[in-house]
């Protein structure tokens, strides 16, 4: 069976690139585009892993980890941002790894085995 991972991005584009180019990688892609429901969607999908965003409209990713931390401690989270600014950020250290956005998906890929293996 394969491992299921949740992506959490705002851009329709982002989420079908990371779907298409993980799934070719044999995992199981299930997609959010906001926060709405997070905790719940989790609950339900019970995903092996989660790839979030850190900036989007009307959400702040870095919320959203600590929201799943407090709920699932041991849920691998991987944040993704544009920017490399948020590494730096406090909250951000609560995520088990931390990716800079590219259309070159080697790092996330990398990362992605690394923690499911």
């Amino acid at each position: 069976m394969p491992r299921k991972i949740l992506v959490v991005d705002d851009e329709a584009h982002i989420r079908l690139l990371y779907t298409e180019e993980l799934t070719e990688e044999g995992y199981s892609v299930i997609t959010a585009e906001d926060g709405a429901g997070l905790i719940e969607r989790i609950e339900a999908e019970k995903p092996d892993l989660v790839v979030l965003d850190i900036k989007m409209v009307d959400y702040n990713g870095l919320d959203l980890l600590q929201d799943i931390r407090n709920k699932y401690y041991d849920l691998p989270v991987i944040l993704c941002s544009a920017y490399d600014t948020f590494k730096d950020d406090m909250k951000s250290i609560a995520a088990d790894h931390y990716v800079v956005k590219s259309f070159e998906l080697d790092e996330l890929k990398q990362k992605i085995s690394e923690i499911l293996s």
